[in-house]
């Protein structure tokens, strides 16, 4: 059995639809995806739609992202406490929000916050951030110490998460499997280009592999600064840049 896990996609069609491309080319069962669907990103709109049809016409797997429930969420007292620190992020948010209509904003709404799966005989648990807090990075360099206390007491073989927009994966001393999915939509790998990752299951063993996808991140790019929302520009430049992440 092969699993395709995405995340982070951000409302990017261009780098979404290059990836399920590949997907159908690994010839995946399933897919599972660990959130972040719409905010900040170039179709917010279309995003949610298609991934609702997936869920319900495909079977796609979903839990919900932090940003996902910041939509879901929104009010203005989360917009002024976002203001302060990431004044970017926080007109993106209201535009997303003046966007999407009450049946997207609702689907964002219920998605779990993280969830337990079983396949072949392996235990997998999926989360956006960490098993703690949808929020939390789990990043190439975090120290395994931090981690195994971020998966104490979880009865899982396998950890899938992702939020950092930056793939990685841990074998701890728990005896736990612990993979950062990167990102579909704004990935903030060396090179631009879209990540997820494939799990192969057979007979309680796996293999897991991320996979880097080219897309046409200049269309992307272009879409998103067309969005017009202050600071639009600074996110469509990551895109095509993504060491210009601090917005």
């Amino acid at each position: 059995m092969k699993i395709a896990v995405i995340s982070d996609i951000h409302g990017n069609m261009q780098a979404l639809k290059a990836v399920i491309k590949h997907i159908k080319l690994n010839k995946c069962d399933k897919v599972i995806g660990l959130g972040d669907y719409a905010m900040a990103g170039p179709e917010p709109v279309e995003a949610v739609d298609w991934f609702i049809s997936a869920k319900e016409e495909q079977g796609y797997i979903l839990i919900q992202g932090n940003t996902d429930k910041l939509i879901a969420e929104y009010d203005e007292g989360i917009y002024d406490a976002m203001k302060s620190k990431y004044p970017v992020m926080a007109n993106a948010l209201r535009s997303d929000v003046e966007l999407l209509n009450w049946r997207q904003k609702d689907f964002l709404r219920s998605l779990p916050n993280q969830l337990n799966v079983q396949f072949e005989g392996l235990k997998l648990l999926l989360v956006h951030g960490s098993p703690r807090k949808n929020n939390e990075d789990i990043l190439p360099d975090t120290p395994l110490d931090k981690l195994e206390e971020m998966i104490k007491d979880i009865d899982a073989d396998i950890i899938l998460c992702g939020h950092t927009h930056i793939p990685c994966g841990f074998q701890t001393v728990s005896k736990k499997t612990v993979i950062n999915a990167g990102s579909v939509g704004r990935p903030f790998t060396e090179k631009p280009q879209a990540c997820y990752l494939t799990l192969t299951l057979e007979n309680g063993k796996f293999l897991i592999q991320h996979h880097f996808v080219d897309y046409d991140n200049e269309k992307a790019s272009e879409i998103l600064r067309a969005r017009g929302f202050e600071g639009a520009d600074k996110i469509a430049d990551i895109l095509l840049n993504p060491d210009k992440r601090h917005v």
